[in-house]
């Protein structure tokens, strides 16, 4: 009786370590898509900002073709 408590007990320690291992794991894991989250929010804002702004990049009329046309 006293072996099957020993037993259960280290068998819950071994799940208890993994449980452990698991958490960090998925902590380190939101943290870095939280920091994604944030780079590609602050990617998103410049974007929408020039889109808004509507300044062309190629510095062209907007009426004018290409030469290759």
């Amino acid at each position: 009786m006293a072996n099957d408590t020993a037993e259960r007990l280290d068998n819950l320690e071994v799940r208890y370590a993994f449980l452990e291992k698991h958490v960090a794991a998925q902590d380190r894991a939101m943290l870095e898509m939280a920091d994604r989250l944030d780079r590609l929010e602050g990617r998103l804002r410049q974007l929408r900002e020039r889109v808004e702004g509507g300044a062309p990049e190629d510095n062209l009329p907007a009426d004018e073709r290409p030469p290759h046309y």
